[in-house]
């Protein structure tokens, strides 16, 4: 049963539209409604998203809410739009695991009349646009060079990603490996990249394995938001920190205390909170039928200039995280 699958507030939130809908008090209120299904829920990248949904929707005065699967398995996301598109929502927001697995169900909502709306996922296909608060080029190169910088220009390292299948963060590793490889020759990754990095412990048995293996292990590039936190702790649990450097985008409230113990190096990373709240903002836009054009102001993105052809919002605001920064960023709940 779905019901048993998903975080208990998005659950909530998702059977209270689905009463409206049957009951016809939407249709009355004639309030656009938008669910967003995220890769995982429970976890505070997506607790801060949620947050950002949340008080958009508030202040916008539209029915949004997240599903947020128990695991990052790409047919509860599936499962999850299907409830949604049975629920008649006007909009369907997803941060897609795998988005290949996605586009069946999301072209049956496109036809049904609904409209998507998807995020770390700029090559998503039956969308009516992807937006993202970094270029996928920009930030895997940002990484690359600072691991560079970290490791001298040489040493071995190895690459985490959510998954195999997450466009996205597989972007982001391709863009940091080929700017390694093409200006520090000396750097060596360790194998392949590992699927690991939505999972703390997955990724922290990972990290442990790894540097068994090698002992010569110099870094971690983590991407995905649990990736970082569990190399750290495989690097504190075998006393390394300091000399094993761990990068990767990760929540400042849940990384802060590795950071400053000198065991999380740090990374870069856009505010999910405003990311929720773009969500929001841009899904009433196209409820509403509002163009979306180059030039145009909208809040959370800035002033935009949007790949029309490929339905792409491509915007860099990317946010450093260090000892400096980490508690600033940990106080606006992140």
């Amino acid at each position: 049963m779905i019901g048993s699958t998903f975080k208990h507030r998005g659950l909530l939130a998702a059977l209270v539209a689905s009463t409206l809908v049957g009951t016809g008090a939407l249709a009355q209120d004639d309030q656009t409604t938008i669910g967003v299904v995220v890769k995982i829920g429970g976890i505070p990248w997506f607790n801060a998203m949620e947050a950002g949904i949340e008080e958009k929707s508030e202040e916008l005065g539209v029915e949004a809410f997240m599903v947020g699967p128990t695991s990052a398995d790409p047919a509860l996301q599936v499962r999850a739009v299907e409830d949604l598109i049975a629920q008649g929502v006007d909009v369907i927001g997803v941060v897609p695991n795998d988005a290949d697995v996605l586009e069946p169900v999301l072209k049956r909502a496109m036809d049904q009349g609904i409209h998507v709306i998807t995020h770390e996922s700029p090559d998503q296909q039956n969308v009516d646009w992807d937006f993202e608060l970094a270029s996928a080029q920009g930030f895997g190169e940002a990484y690359g060079k600072r691991l560079a910088e970290a490791l001298g220009g040489e040493g071995k390292y190895a690459v985490f990603v959510g998954g195999l299948t997450v466009p996205l963060h597989n972007a982001w590793a391709d863009a940091a490996i080929a700017y390694i490889e093409e200006n520090h020759p000396e750097m060596e990754q360790v194998g392949e990249r590992h699927g690991v990095a939505e999972d703390v412990d997955a990724s922290r048995r990972t990290a442990l394995d790894l540097m068994r293996a090698n002992d010569d292990l110099k870094g971690f590039l983590a991407f995905g938001s649990q990736g970082p936190i569990g190399a750290a702790r495989a690097v504190e649990e075998r006393r390394r920190g300091g000399e094993v450097v761990v990068l990767g985008p990760f929540s400042p409230g849940q990384g802060r205390n590795l950071v400053h113990d000198g065991i999380l190096s740090g990374g870069y990373m856009w505010n999910p909170k405003q990311a929720g709240e773009v969500f929001v903002t841009l899904g009433k836009m196209v409820a509403e039928g509002q163009p979306i054009e180059a030039g145009m102001e909208i809040e959370g993105l800035g002033v935009i200039q949007p790949d029309v052809e490929g339905r792409d919002i491509i915007v860099d605001q990317l946010v450093e995280i260090n000892a400096e920064t980490v508690d600033d960023l940990a106080a606006m709940g992140l």
